[in-house]
């Protein structure tokens, strides 16, 4: 098997799903609250019969690894390396999926990692370096688990050491590890004579590091106390979170992500337990940054150096409001039937809550873990939101007898107001309120001054929103019941023949349902055909028709796609295209969840009575349809002459059509 089947075969897609989200048994198959989108009733199914998932209010779904892609926002080759240690899967190097230049890189970055920490631990040349981080209060049970290193005051020991694993010079430039010197084809060694940080992504993939100077050449340095890597292709630093990779299991329990600024900060906030902080690594959270986090927790605390909190607060604090705000905002656009219709653009569904930690002492979270953990947490559960900071902070030893200053605040706070109101009028309300009787001045004036302000906000692009837009599957109240009646008929096939006798294909709407819906029929006939044979072989008298299996017919489904594949394929060559087919048995799966979603607790009898309601109503929507079909060709034909044969014969389809909708109204009844 090549790896990814491997891993399929080793790890259930219910159990990998369980360490995203809480999941519900619903009959044979699982439930929960999509993790995509927001629901109150849960619509998200796991099947770990068939090893799939499907999101019937999204519409999402796949398998393990569309899951981990989705959830964690990977390529599959990240998903692969990801899923790999789970199921006890060796990933080896020479594997076409795994040996893209990406790949290369992270090798090449793990390797560094090691030599790093091998010189630190194992050599005299990394002695002082270790001594220092002893002396900053780590354990060498941390050094170990955050595997920190040391890079010897040396121009090429790192490069021989990864060339003589086999890896290219100029890998190991793309990775960032070595500097090209001018006019020379040589290469030397970035980093030298400094405390190693790896940096790893949220799948533990190393990908930078942050390299401290020697404490002893501290007051000399040239470069900087801290260096990082630059971005390559492994590394962007506007979209990692320094720990995120050990922090979101934490993160995702606890309902809280803790933003520090440093890499010390965050292993030793880890070391004394505290494991759902992470680190911004000294700069404002990206756009980018809040979606990761968003993926774990709706919840952010900020807490910054107390030496410079006030001012980084605001900043880091303005910055993220600006990122987060209007979170529902609506498009229009058309649906693949041409209608117009609303949709929700998915980058403005995040709904962050932002509080701020405010460190009682020590100038930073280090420090302050340090001295006294009870502190630290004190002032965790003592977070202030957000916009109760910046109120605190407005108007703290503000003198409100100067006219000026109440100007300042009012324009300081009523844009964050603005904010808020995009996501809530009533703490918006709360706000205003609040903010008038501070400053002693109406409410109406304060809205009125509302008013005028406008929230920067990020509008989505008319090419992103159009992009959406065609990928959602809007679909109407007929293509639900559509696949609701099959789904039920399949997951009850012993009232398979009322359906196939009372339902025509005409009856259905949906991309994919007619065409399954009529390969259903094909197949129930044949398969009544050889019943029928076969118990008149051992009887002498006509078979009854029995109950269809599920199983064999997803296999026939699937012989019959390779059929037409093949049959399909020289004109798929010549016109340089696939056919734009449903993939059929993917869809009899999808329906199959459905059916478990919405029936696992009915009996044959309840399945009977749904499914006789909603051939009912397929029936009425398709006959209603044909009335005004027929009532507007009898309104052009009477305005021409001639025509009393014409008329009288779509007269009389009308009557017959009106005739049937009346008896369906009487069983709907």
């Amino acid at each position: 098997m090549n790896p990814s089947d491997e891993i399929k075969s080793r790890l259930d897609v219910v159990d990998v799903i369980r360490e995203y989200i809480q999941l519900k048994p619903a009959g044979i198959n699982f439930r929960a609250n999509c993790p995509f989108h927001n629901e109150k009733s849960p619509s998200f199914m796991v099947s770990s019969e068939k090893q799939i998932w499907h999101c019937f209010g999204c519409g999402k779904g796949g398998d393990i690894f569309s899951f981990v892609m989705e959830m964690e926002g990977l390529s599959f080759i990240d998903a692969l390396r990801l899923l790999a240690p789970k199921a006890g899967v060796e990933l080896k190097a020479q594997n076409p999926e795994l040996s893209s230049k990406r790949g290369r890189l992270i090798e090449v970055m793990e390797q560094a990692s090691k030599y790093y920490h091998h010189v630190l631990m194992e050599t005299k040349l990394g002695t002082k370096g270790k001594q220092y981080l002893l002396e900053r209060g780590l354990t060498e049970r941390t050094i170990e688990d955050w595997q920190i290193g040391y890079s010897p005051d040396n121009w090429e020991d790192l490069i021989n050491f990864l060339k003589s694993r086999k890896y290219k010079e100029d890998e190991i430039f793309s990775a960032g590890l070595s500097i090209k010197k001018e006019g020379t084809s040589r290469y030397y060694n970035r980093f030298r004579d400094r405390i190693m940080f790896p940096i790893r992504d949220v799948n533990a993939n190393v990908v930078a590091f942050t390299a401290r100077v020697n404490p002893e050449k501290e007051a000399t340095e040239k470069m900087g106390k801290y260096i990082n890597s630059p971005q390559t292709m492994i590394y962007d630093k506007g979209k990692l979170l320094f720990g995120l990779d050990r922090a979101k299991t934490r993160i995702r329990a606890e309902e809280l992500a803790i933003v520090v600024e440093g890499q010390m900060d965050v292993i030793t906030a880890h070391q004394h337990g505290f494991n759902n902080v992470i680190a911004s690594s000294g700069t404002a959270l990206t756009a980018e940054q809040i979606g990761l986090i968003a993926r774990y927790t709706k919840n952010i605390a900020l807490a910054l150096d107390s030496d410079s909190a006030g001012q980084k607060a605001t900043d880091a604090g303005n910055r993220v409001m600006k990122r987060v705000e209007d979170v529902s905002r609506i498009v229009e656009g058309e649906d693949r039937y041409g209608n117009i219709k609303k949709f929700i653009n998915p980058s403005k569904e995040l709904s962050i809550n932002i509080k701020i930690i405010e460190i009682p002492s020590g100038k930073d979270p280090d420090e302050c873990i340090k001295k006294s953990p009870e502190e630290w947490k004190g002032a965790v559960e003592g977070a202030k939101d957000i916009m109760q900071y910046f109120y605190d902070k407005a108007f703290a030893d503000a003198d409100l007898e100067n006219i000026e200053n109440r100007r300042k605040i009012v324009a300081d706070l009523l844009p964050k107001v603005a904010v808020i109101g995009s996501k809530d009028k009533t703490e918006q309300d709360f706000w205003v309120r609040k903010i008038s009787q501070k400053i002693n001045v109406s409410e109406n004036a304060l809205r009125e001054e509302l008013g005028k302000v406008r929230p920067e906000a990020e509008q989505p692009s008319a090419v992103a929103a159009n992009n959406f837009l065609k990928s959602v599957a809007v679909r109407s109240r007929e293509e639900m019941l559509s696949e609701m009646v099959l789904a039920v008929a399949l997951k009850f096939p012993d009232h398979l023949t009322y359906l196939i006798n009372n339902l025509s294909l005409d009856h259905l709407i949906g991309h994919g349902i007619r065409g399954l819906y009529n390969n259903l029929v094909i197949y129930y006939n044949k398969s009544i055909d050889n019943w029928t044979q076969d118990s008149q072989n051992e009887s002498g008298e006509p078979g009854q028709p029995q109950t269809i299996n599920y199983k064999d017919f997803r296999k026939w489904l699937i012989d019959q796609q390779i059929a037409s594949e093949a049959l399909n394929g020289d004109a798929n060559i010549v016109n340089n295209q696939k056919p734009k087919e449903i993939n059929q048995p993917e869809l009899l799966d999808r329906l199959a969840l459905l059916a478990d979603k919405d029936f696992f607790d009915y009996t044959s009898e309840q399945a009977k009575n749904e499914i006789v309601k909603i051939v009912v109503l397929l029936k009425k929507t398709y006959l209603l349809k044909q009335l005004r079909e027929v009532e507007r060709l009898i309104g052009q034909t009477e305005k021409q002459e001639n025509n009393e044969i014409r008329l009288n014969s779509l007269l009389e389809d009308f009557k017959l059509l009106s005739d049937e909708y009346k008896e369906l109204n009487k069983i709907d009844q």
